[in-house]
């Protein structure tokens, strides 16, 4: 008797699990169904959204004192050197640059390591301008090398590109996502080449419980609209090492070495050297100084929301992630899944934006090699020293150099995090994902 009623409750539960499985999906609002959202979901800028009454106080304590320009007015300015000294130690580096921007700051890094005609830097293919304009301001060769399934530079393409003038390795945590660092690190130790942390979309971020830009020898980070924190524009330089500090610092200010900041290293060790002005202004450095106090606000809000996409979607069948080189460490500023080809991505990208979910490929950044100013290896001069060398001469770029890059950036799509996306939008993600993924 025991084991006939055993026997009639699994057929049953078969009976229904069956029912369960024939009932129709819900219809993707591509084909005609209802969209998840009524109205497109949209996020924000992260820093601005945070913007308040301490924002606005340091910009009055600037206008009241009549005094915007950082080295000296009508009273002494503290805001730009207050931010430097928060931001470091936010940074856990001894050191801490202001400047006007994000691009600003790899000049001033290019500066420092003593970038210049002859030497080359390897970056990766899928990044922004300012990386690549940096190493041709300096005069040197920009090496592109590939990304792997991170979308930052892969250390395999590292490895096969150095050659005896490699100078530097440009490590650029993209899009919120710390690169391998414990390989890179090995591979610059292992052939004595300098590394640059380009922080600029990943402010706040770590790696292995340390902050990014404090693991390599100089890390910079912009201080744009788009980045985790925001005056606008700006831009910071980070380092432990001081005679980097100085020579940034110098080069930032024409070449000259003020007061607060050789008090900063235990006075000046240098001489002049030719500098430009990248010098951030009061105004910028009242906004950041209230808004290094809100990074980790923002950082563990934006993890948070991150944290709930990926558990709403993690048991999808055959389902691939990004790689993470430190999940942890992630700041998640997206998250994106494989969809093997581009075809089949983008077939889920319009999917979603019929559900009002808005999705995209890996954005921020552009494939450097196949731009056909980059082809042509137009500078700003016909003999800018970059492509003047037998090396500079021989060195090619196009989409054949990078087919990797291009290939993982047309298969991957996904949906940008916001800090201020309340609960019921990361339902309304996950829900669209989970209702037109099994079509993509």
């Amino acid at each position: 008797m025991k084991q006939a009623i055993e026997r009639r409750k699994f057929i049953a539960a078969a009976a229904a699990a069956t029912t369960a499985s024939a009932a129709p999906a819900e219809i993707a609002a591509i084909d005609g169904g209802t969209p998840v959202r009524a109205t497109p979901l949209k996020a924000g800028y992260w820093g601005t959204q945070y913007y308040d009454e301490k924002e606005r106080a340091e910009v009055l304590d600037v206008l009241e004192a009549k005094s915007p320009f950082r080295w000296y007015g009508t009273q002494t300015p503290t805001k730009v050197l207050q931010f430097e000294k928060e931001f470091a130690a936010r940074m856990q580096t001894k050191f801490a640059l202001a400047v006007s921007s994000g691009t600003g700051a790899l000049q001033c890094a290019m500066a420092a390591f003593e970038i210049g005609p002859g030497d080359e830097v390897i970056l990766p293919a899928w990044t922004w301008h300012s990386c690549f304009n940096a190493v041709i301001l300096a005069g040197a060769l920009p090496v592109c090398a590939e990304i792997d399934d991170s979308f930052n530079i892969d250390p395999d393409s590292i490895e096969r590109l150095i050659t005896p003038h490699t100078k530097l390795i440009m490590a650029v945590h993209l899009q919120g996502n710390p690169c391998n660092m414990d390989r890179i690190l090995a591979i610059a130790s292992k052939h004595k080449i300098r590394v640059l942390e380009d922080c600029a979309q990943s402010a706040g971020a770590s790696y292995r419980g340390k902050p990014l830009g404090s693991l390599g020898d100089i890390g910079i980070y912009s201080l744009q609209l788009n980045k985790t924190i925001s005056a606008g524009e700006g831009g910071v330089v980070v380092t432990n090492d001081p005679a980097l500090f100085e020579r940034a610092a110098r080069f930032h200010d024409l070449g000259g070495f003020r007061a607060p900041h050789q008090q900063v290293v235990g006075g000046a060790k240098l001489d002049w050297l030719f500098g430009a002005n990248f010098r951030m202004n009061e105004f910028s450095g009242g906004v950041m100084l209230a808004q290094v106090r809100k990074l980790d606000r923002i950082v563990a809000a934006v993890r948070g929301n991150a944290r709930l996409l990926y558990e709403g979607i993690r048991d999808l069948p055959n389902l691939k992630l990004r790689l993470l080189p430190d999940p942890q460490g992630e700041l998640g500023s997206g998250v994106f899944l494989d969809f093997g080809n581009k075809s089949r991505c983008d077939r889920f990208l319009a999917a979603m934006k019929a559900e009002n979910i808005p999705a995209s490929k890996p954005g921020g950044s552009v494939i450097l090699p196949t731009l056909p100013h980059i082809m042509a290896k137009k500078t700003i001069h016909p003999n800018w020293p970059s492509f003047h060398s037998e090396r500079g001469k021989a060195i090619r770029y196009g989409p054949d150099t990078c087919p990797k890059t291009i290939d993982i950036l047309g298969r991957y799509g996904g949906v940008l995090m916001d800090p201020k996306f309340l609960r019921q939008d990361l339902d309304d993600i996950v829900k669209a994902i989970r209702k037109v993924y099994p079509s993509a």
